[in-house]
């Protein structure tokens, strides 16, 4: 049964470490899923925009993603605007869900679409509040039991938070 783990990061350093993390464990890019605030026109990466050598501007430059060279190794990365949110940066399966159709077809927005993407209705909306506050969503669909404790692992050491696993219904811990 595929099911998948998912996390709330809150800074990009945090979601590049999760990855990097989740890389070197031998996940395959494309079940990872990332989605996060493109932040490009936010005074935070402001100094990004005004680099004298436009050449010397990789991935991260252009999608304001400080380095963003880990999440260049994501499958399918690309910006879309969410109706009512904003623009969003996503990559892997969750882009699948969340373009197109996927989200003019829901009346839910964001919330919609991640549970369209199988995580419980109570978890996507308070993911969609955090998205909005700013923070990032970390996904990774899994095989084995084996694997998704290795995936909580890697997003407890990096502390991330409200880690959930479709499927299983487990009480928020404290």
């Amino acid at each position: 049964m595929n099911k998948a783990v998912f996390c709330i990061a809150q800074t990009n350093d945090q979601v590049e470490h999760i990855i990097s993390q989740l890389k070197a464990a031998g996940f395959d890019n494309n079940d990872i899923s990332v989605l996060l605030p493109d932040k490009c026109s936010e005074h935070e990466f402001g100094h990004e925009k005004h680099t004298k050598s436009p050449e010397g501007t990789a991935i991260g430059g252009t999608l304001g993603l400080g380095t963003g060279a880990i999440l260049g190794w994501l499958a399918g990365i690309g910006s879309l605007a969410i109706p009512g949110i904003g623009p969003f940066i996503a990559a892997g399966p969750i882009m699948g869900a969340l373009s197109g159709a996927a989200i003019g077809a829901t009346t839910g927005g964001l919330a919609g679409a991640l549970i369209g993407a199988g995580i419980p209705e109570y978890e996507a909306k308070r993911y969609e509040g955090r998205l909005q506050g700013g923070n990032a969503l970390i996904s990774v669909h899994t095989e084995t039991s084996e694997a998704r404790s290795k995936v909580k692992e890697i997003f407890e050491e990096a502390n991330a938070e409200d880690i959930s696993t479709t499927g299983e219904v487990e009480p928020p811990h404290h």
